[in-house]
């Protein structure tokens, strides 16, 4: 059996392919950025066409740069940025629109109609989730009404929904398989989570037609092979994932209580729960999180509680492209470092509403405190602090009621190359960050899951001998300090969101 893996890792900003090799290092790699639609307001699209040539292009790049073939791979996995909406014709495999992204709030009326209902509780019993524009089934519902006939088309069987892997494995396949794993369907809000299958209350609810909707598989699986006309040569393609679920994997938090972090575009926090759905209570401390699988293997179902924290990294993207402060990511460092500290200056990124544990889609950013002493190092310094600080909201509700864990906290993704993030989150968090020796661990989980498909990989601990840390934060701040710190959070918050 050939002895790489080949690794699509399709995110909101860009695609990447990296091909690992049997230890788990990348070989080859390839990366392009993804066009960015914003129609309206809090409208967020992308092109499905663009996003599936991508794919393509960067998997046959990665390949040559590993200088290999494509006889040389032993599988595809296929990582994605999940809850983003695809809707294709099934005939002619064309999008009828722009893929409507994760961070999209244009349906947030709906949600709040629906929250307003008895069908809340039994949304967050049956799938685990909250009531927000976030996930697919309200994006869903808002295509098939305003494109042309196409509620009539989906329930004639014409449209097919897909999330971004079943788009990608449709293109593939050459339209031959229209599937998902369960993963990526624990997050659209149709799914149940106990018995993970399509949930017949939850389609009646958003009337979305089954016959549109992919079939559901295990994240390691057989998905088919890639068409000769892809690659010239068929791969087969034995895991996907939602990305969040593959760094989670490639992060090997196997055990009941490990928590990971990703820190891309948002941030991402994934707590192990074992086999049982740990569905949060619908108005108690640990509202704001979510319950969704971590992944599937064979029987096995891992459960994972999540907060989703929408604004990050994309917030230091802003601070270049939208205000011009910084010509790259890299000088944050600098001017962070060299304001000493934040002056009082807090920056509450809500760009797109703000998501867990507060989950109010309405939302806008804010900064807050500045003086006339204030400038643009104190401004970038906010900035970063306002990744420790959303992610800190986020464990503190998932121990709420439990002494605070000192157990350190696995980091991947573009911010965790960061120094002074990874130094002010374990400082404000008060316990270790390990930053993973592969920084896309996305991709390094969806390569793993693909293995474990294939057999390269044959248990969870042969995965786990594999994972190193690059790097490991220890917590230097005083009490007093970080207790000052974040109650100067909270009241930026609550400036922000009255409600709050």
């Amino acid at each position: 059996m050939p002895n790489y893996i080949l690794a699509i890792d399709q995110g909101t900003t860009s695609t990447r392919a990296i091909v690992f090799d049997s230890m788990g290092s990348p070989v080859g790699s390839a990366q392009v950025e993804l066009s960015q639609h914003f129609p309206q307001p809090g409208w967020v699209e992308h092109d499905p066409i663009e996003i599936a040539e991508a794919a393509v292009s960067v998997a046959k790049q990665a390949i040559g740069r590993a200088k290999l073939g494509p006889e040389d791979i032993a599988a595809i996995g296929i990582a994605n940025q999940r809850e983003t909406t695809v809707v294709w014709e099934r005939r002619t495999g064309r999008p009828v629109a722009n893929a409507i992204v994760w961070q999209d709030r244009r349906t947030a009326e709906i949600c709040r109609d629906i929250a307003k209902t008895d069908h809340a509780r039994s949304i967050r019993q049956i799938t685990g989730l909250v009531i927000d524009p976030y996930f697919s089934a309200t994006k869903l519902m808002w295509l098939l009404s305003t494109i042309p006939d196409g509620q009539a088309r989906a329930q004639a069987g014409e449209l097919c929904f897909g999330t971004v892997d079943s788009w990608l494995l449709w293109h593939l396949t050459d339209r031959e398989v229209h599937a998902t794993d369960a993963t990526n369907a624990s997050r659209t809000m149709l799914l149940n989570l106990h018995d993970l299958q399509w949930d017949p209350e939850m389609l009646e609810l958003f009337d979305i037609p089954e016959v549109m909707l992919p079939q559901v598989k295990n994240t390691a699986d057989d998905f088919g092979v890639t068409s000769k006309k892809v690659f010239g040569a068929e791969i087969p393609i034995t895991a996907m994932a939602g990305d969040q679920h593959a760094a989670l994997y490639g992060q090997a938090c196997f055990k009941n209580g490990q928590i990971k972090c990703t820190y891309g575009t948002g941030a991402f926090v994934l707590a192990n729960k074992g086999t049982t759905p740990p569905i949060p209570s619908f108005d108690g401390n640990d509202a704001g999180l979510v319950a969704t699988l971590g992944f599937r293997i064979g029987s096995k179902k891992t459960y994972v509680t999540e907060g989703s924290v929408f604004v990050t990294g994309a917030t230091v993207q802003w601070l270049r492209d939208g205000l011009g402060v910084i010509s790259n990511a890299p000088e944050t460092v600098d001017l962070a470092t060299s304001a000493g500290s934040n002056e009082g200056v807090y920056f509450v990124p809500a760009f797109v509403g703000l998501g867990a544990p507060h989950w109010q889609p309405e939302a806008t950013g804010s900064i807050t405190g500045l003086t006339r002493g204030s400038d643009r190092s104190h401004i970038v310094r906010a900035a970063l602090e306002s990744t420790a600080y959303q992610v800190k909201d986020v464990v503190d509700v998932m121990e709420t009621g439990r002494t605070r864990s000192k157990q350190p906290i696995r980091a991947d993704g573009g911010q965790s190359d960061n120094p002074f993030v990874m130094q002010f989150q374990a400082d404000i968090l008060d316990r270790p960050v390990e930053v993973a020796n592969i920084a896309q661990t996305t991709a390094l989980g969806a390569a793993f899951l693909a293995g474990r498909g294939v057999g390269m990989w044959r248990s969870d601990s042969e995965i786990e001998s594999l994972w190193k840390a690059s790097a490991i934060y220890e917590p230097s701040m005083s009490e007093s300090e970080r207790n000052s710190l974040y109650s100067g959070w909270l009241e930026a918050i609550r400036k922000t969101v009255p409600r709050f």
